[in-house]
């Protein structure tokens, strides 16, 4: 007789835990964290993504905007007076201070005035005198500082040192080192006195060019 049965009672054996518990459970946990390395990858694949259209954004517009002003820039000797020429005709000698997309802002600011001579019978003459006047000493009394829109500017250009207008703002500097507009009055009705009747005109871009 078994040892194990007593009283007709049979203990009871132990039973396997069922197949595939374990398993199923493991397999479960693996899934959610595999689901959650997925979810976290997409996210940090969108963040970069939209950090990348960002950036390519912000050169495109910084291309667009500032890349035209950047490119004008680069080409203005500071050491160097400048002619801006503006599309209605009239032209500027001055110093180029700076340039952005929209605006251009120049400063010592020089510009040509033709006296031309009338005679008696109401023609003008074909003799002009051209004087150098510094802006400032006009009516409306203007700073010497000027900011210009860059699509009112048709061109400007790098002067040299010994050129006519350089020299002649160099001769107006040593002539009147105060920049006193009596002085410049004056000195341009000198330079008008052999005419009886002058209108004066401001010069622009065609004056300046000689045949």
């Amino acid at each position: 007789m078994d040892l194990m049965q007593r009283g007709g009672h049979q203990r009871p054996a132990t039973q396997p835990a069922p197949q595939g518990v374990g398993a199923t459970t493991g397999a479960t946990n693996g899934g959610h964290n595999k689901k959650s390395r997925m979810s976290t990858l997409n996210i940090a694949s969108i963040v970069l993504l939209f950090s990348i259209t960002v950036l390519i954004a912000a050169v495109a517009l910084f291309i667009g905007l500032g890349g035209k002003s950047d490119s004008q820039a680069k080409y203005v000797d500071t050491s160097k007076y400048q002619a801006v020429f503006l599309n209605g005709g009239q032209v500027y000698f001055g110093k180029i201070t700076s340039v952005n997309s929209k605006t251009m802002r120049v400063g010592d600011i020089y510009y040509l005035r033709v006296n031309q001579q009338v005679q008696p019978d109401g023609k003008a003459n074909a003799n002009s005198d051209v004087s150098l006047v510094k802006l400032g000493c006009e009516l409306h009394g203007p700073q010497d500082a000027m900011v210009v829109n860059n699509d009112q500017v048709s061109f400007w250009e790098n002067l040299k040192d010994d050129g006519q207008v350089v020299t002649a703002i160099k001769k107006y500097k040593e002539q009147n080192p105060k920049e006193d507009c009596n002085a410049q009055a004056s000195q341009s009705t000198s330079n008008s006195s052999t005419s009886n009747t002058t209108t004066n005109t401001p010069a622009t871009s065609t004056t300046t060019k000689k045949p």
